[in-house]
């Protein structure tokens, strides 16, 4: 058995599963427990910050548009931010992550999205390590 996702991981992974399994999930939950939206579905922006490598000196690479949704399920809050203006995915990402939070019934099929989705993630990023691995540059080898 895996240990279970933490709050901040979760945030992370709910914002960006498939829009199509959150729904799908968020739908069973409503059904099931007493859900209140604390504060509906936001579309606003946010300051994407990179560091600068060398320097090492943070700065304002571009705004990001995202969607931020508050919920509470049973009691339990729950939040969520995913990029984009699709203020049904970020509802339900919350419903999600207040599910969980509650300790809901369908809680471990939050957990099991977010497991699914840190595995796809994982995936995807070994796909785009072999595809670019050809491009690698040796500089060390350059100079001899």
């Amino acid at each position: 058995m895996t240990a279970p996702v933490l709050a901040e991981r979760r945030a992370e992974l709910l914002a960006v599963a498939t829009r199509d399994d959150l729904v799908a999930l968020a739908d069973r939950i409503t059904a099931e427990a007493t859900c209140r939206v604390e504060r509906g579905p936001e579309v606003g922006m946010v300051v994407l910050e990179v560091r600068e490598p060398v320097a090492g000196e943070r700065f304002h690479l571009t705004e990001v548009l995202v969607t931020e949704a508050r919920v509470s399920v049973d009691g339990a809050p729950g939040w969520a931010m995913r990029t984009g203006d699709d203020r049904l995915a970020a509802l339900a990402a919350a419903v999600c992550d207040a599910a969980a939070e509650a300790g809901h019934a369908l809680a471990p099929e939050v957990e099991r999205l977010c497991t699914e989705t840190a595995d796809r993630q994982a995936a995807e990023a070994a796909a785009e390590l072999a595809r670019v691995a050809p491009t690698a540059v040796a500089f060390e080898e350059l100079d001899r």
